[in-house]
């Protein structure tokens, strides 16, 4: 029942240090931040995030998923965001779940937001559209003053 079959003739067996050097190459799906980690920093990641431990900085990655023990205190970007511990930052996502336990102090910007019952929130939401459209609008002041200096000048 749980006995180990020879390899197949003409197919070699798998190496295991083959199968190490692949995840030590990057070819991992997501990284995880045990419960007992404490980071003191920013942290960027191309991958997806599963974080239980505690963040002091910010964090950008593909996509954040955060246990209900774990403490975010910093800025959060990212695609996607679970959320079902602390963050003491703002947060910006295109799709965001706020779940139940979530504690969460700081703006909130999306695209698509669910928040479920029972999660706190003191903090500001705001669509990413209506925050991109402030950033043009801004931009735009700062280069027509800047124009008008040069005029002056």
């Amino acid at each position: 029942m749980f006995s180990k079959k020879p390899a197949e003739p003409g197919r070699p067996a798998a190496a295991p240090k083959a199968a190490s050097r692949a995840m030590a190459a990057g070819s991992s799906t997501f990284s995880v931040i045990g419960s007992d980690v404490t980071i003191k920093g920013d942290i960027a990641a191309s991958v997806d995030l599963h974080v239980d431990g505690t963040i002091e900085g910010d964090i950008k990655c593909a996509s954040l998923v955060q246990g209900e023990t774990s403490e975010v205190h910093g800025a959060v970007t990212a695609e996607t965001a679970r959320l079902a511990g602390r963050v003491v930052g703002s947060i910006t996502a295109r799709e965001l779940v706020i779940l139940r336990s979530a504690r969460i102090e700081g703006d909130v910007h999306y695209d698509a937001l669910t928040i479920e019952q029972g999660a706190e929130v003191d903090g500001r939401f705001a669509p990413n559209a209506q925050r991109n459209a402030k950033q043009a609008v801004s931009s735009h002041t700062k280069a027509e003053d800047a124009t008008t200096l040069q005029l002056a000048n």
